[in-house]
Order: C-alpha cells, then sequence, then structure tokens
C-alpha cells in the first residue's frame, strides 16, 4: 500500500492523464464528426455495443442508455442517447427504427406492488415496436403497447395503447393524428381534419 502523498500524487498524475486523453479525444471527434459528446460516449463505440447486446446489424445504441432483460432489436436501429430499454416482459424493436433522445420504454409497471405495500406483484407485458418505426424524443411507452410498421410517434407522448400501422400519433394519451403514406422514396403525412 502506497503511503497517503504518494497516493495523493499517483491519484493526480492519473486524474491529469485521463483529462489530457479526454481533451485529445474530444478534438478528435470534434474534427471527424463536427459534434461534442461526453466522454463516455467518446471512449465507447455505439456500434460495438448494441452488437454486444445481440442487436442487428448497423444497429447503435448509445453508452449512457439503459438496457435491462430480455431486449431485441432489429437491424439498422438508432437508439439515441438518455433511452431507457425495459425488456423485463419482453422488449422487440423491428428494423430501421429510430428511438429518439429521452425514450422511455417499459414492459412493466409497479403500481399495484406499491398501493399494496408489496403484496400484489409487478406486472409485466411485451411491447413490441415494428419495422421503420420514428419513436419521437421524451416520449413513454408503456406495457403491453404494440406499435405498428412505418408510425411517427411525436416527442413527449405517452403511449398507452396500440398504433396501427402507418400512423401518425401523439399526445398524453397518444391517439392517431394522421397516417403516412409512401411511394417509393416519397413519403407524405396526411393528417385527420381534427387535428
Amino acid at each position: 500500500m502506497l503511503p497517503e502523498g504518494e497516493k495523493y500524487q499517483t491519484e493526480r498524475t492519473l486524474l491529469t492523464k485521463l483529462r489530457q486523453l479526454y481533451k485529445s479525444l474530444r478534438k478528435e471527434f470534434r474534427q471527424k464528426w463536427d459534434r461534442d459528446f461526453p466522454f463516455e460516449d467518446i471512449l465507447f463505440d455505439r456500434w460495438e455495443r448494441a452488437k454486444d447486446l445481440g442487436f442487428g446489424e448497423g444497429t447503435s445504441i448509445y453508452h449512457n442508455s439503459y438496457v435491462y432483460g430480455n431486449v431485441k432489436v432489429g437491424k439498422d436501429a438508432w437508439i439515441g442517447p438518455y433511452t431507457l430499454l425495459d425488456g423485463s416482459g419482453t422488449l422487440v424493436i423491428g428494423d430501421h427504427c429510430n428511438i429518439s433522445s429521452g425514450v422511455q420504454i417499459y414492459t412493466h409497471d409497479s403500481v399495484k406492488r406499491a398501493l399494496t405495500g408489496g403484496i400484489a406483484q409487478i406486472e409485466h407485458a411485451p411491447v413490441v415496436i415494428g419495422d421503420y418505426c420514428y419513436i419521437g424524443p421524451q416520449t413513454v411507452i408503456t406495457k403491453g403497447v404494440t406499435i405498428g410498421d412505418h408510425s411517427v410517434i411525436g416527442a413527449c407522448s405517452l403511449v398507452n395503447k396500440d398504433i396501427s400501422p402507418y400512423s401518425i400519433a401523439m399526445g398524453i394519451p397518444c391517439r392517431i393524428t394522421g397516417n403516412v403514406e409512401i411511394a417509393e422514396s416519397e413519403v407524405k403525412f396526411r393528417y385527420l381534419k381534427d387535428h
């Protein structure tokens, strides 16, 4: 064991080297990508993390995202920063999906357990997000929900019921406000009259 003075000096040296590393990597990252990220997102590769989690080819997930339970993600998906993917009741996200920053997806809830002082069980139900979906920032998706292929969920929505394919949906609670039409590379959004 090092004497207190040596220990302090060693820690200060390591801290200085770590700061220098961060400064160097940050500069390199900004030059290469024109972005400035927190240290962990510069240090750790998003695609490598997705691969380690068994997600599909070409998918990426930020280091500061939480993943637990049985979570399956298809190919070429983008999982943004500060997301929560709860697979305790099974979560499936399809191919080519964008899960925006701050999205929280839950496959369980502990409401009844809390209200009964721990007597009632935690409830679980799977969540399925189809292929080619966009989930807007800060959206919360509750247990038991299915979102159909080619759907758009607006920012800050609470999705607590199923959303049919090719839908535009938003709000608290989330409701369908229009539909998506796709013809080759052209996408059109058709909104309902009351929107």
